[in-house]
Order: C-alpha cells, then sequence, then structure tokens
C-alpha cells in the first residue's frame, strides 16, 4: 500500500510540474518574394558562363565561333537601378563590346585579347559595383 501511495504520488507530482506548451495559431501568412534578377544581371551572368566556356576553348586552341551577338544587350538591358545606367556605364560598355569583336576578328592574338576583354569588365565594376571583381580575375588567361 505504502508503495502504490508512493507511486501515485510521484506521478501526480511528475504531472503538475510539467511545462503545458500552447500552439498559437499563426493569423498572418508569410509570403516570400523571391528575388528577381535584373535584364542587366542576368545579361553580364550569361557573358560571364559565355567567357568561361570561351576561356577554356582559347587555352585548348579549340575553335572559337563568332562574336556572340546576345553581347550586344549590354546597350539596351534594364538595369535594377536606372540610375547605375550613366555615361561611365556606356563608354565602358563601348569598350567591353570593341575589346569582345577583338577576339573572334584578331585569332592570331586570343590571349591578350581575351584579357582586355576581361580587363575591360573589371574597369567597369571599379568605377560601379565591385563585387564580382575577384570572379571575374579569374577568367585571365594567365
Amino acid at each position: 500500500m505504502k508503495i502504490s501511495l508512493c507511486f501515485l504520488s510521484l506521478l501526480l507530482l511528475n504531472l503538475s510540474c510539467q511545462k503545458k506548451v500552447e500552439k498559437k495559431a499563426c493569423s498572418k501568412e508569410k509570403t516570400f518574394d523571391m528575388y528577381q534578377m535584373s535584364e542587366m544581371a542576368t545579361l553580364m551572368e550569361q557573358m560571364y558562363s559565355h567567357n568561361s566556356q570561351l576561356r577554356e576553348r582559347i587555352i585548348n586552341k579549340d575553335t572559337i565561333g563568332k562574336f556572340p551577338e546576345f553581347f550586344n544587350s549590354i546597350f539596351t538591358a534594364k538595369f535594377t537601378d536606372e540610375a547605375d545606367n550613366d555615361a561611365f556605364f556606356k563608354e565602358n560598355a563601348k569598350n567591353y563590346i570593341t575589346a569582345q569583336k577583338l577576339i573572334y576578328s584578331d585569332p592570331n592574338n586570343l590571349k591578350k585579347n581575351f584579357n582586355d576583354g576581361v580587363n575591360a569588365c573589371i574597369t567597369c565594376h571599379e568605377g560601379k559595383c565591385g563585387g564580382p571583381i575577384p570572379r571575374i580575375k579569374k577568367l585571365i588567361i594567365k
């Protein structure tokens, strides 16, 4: 009997000491907005990807094809902040396209012309958005 009484006391003590967790219903649904890259950011990602592949073709002495016309979208692509589409950017975009076209028109100097194109990217990013510079520098052919 004493054992039963002790057991019952311990059980009641244990039950009274347990914390009760109340679940609150969320009245507001959380919505997540996916980040949408601007046209310019998307274009720059595509140009980086193309140049990464082009770099490998130059190193392996493969054919490089012809100038990718989609690069010309650099003059019309929408920015996240349209204020960034200023005279500085327009001048550097022109220099970049000129350097890129030279890669395809002068096959005797592929490495130099390719690196000049990469350096045109770096020059622009030094004046605008420095974030991707370390990534861009990895394109340079040593």
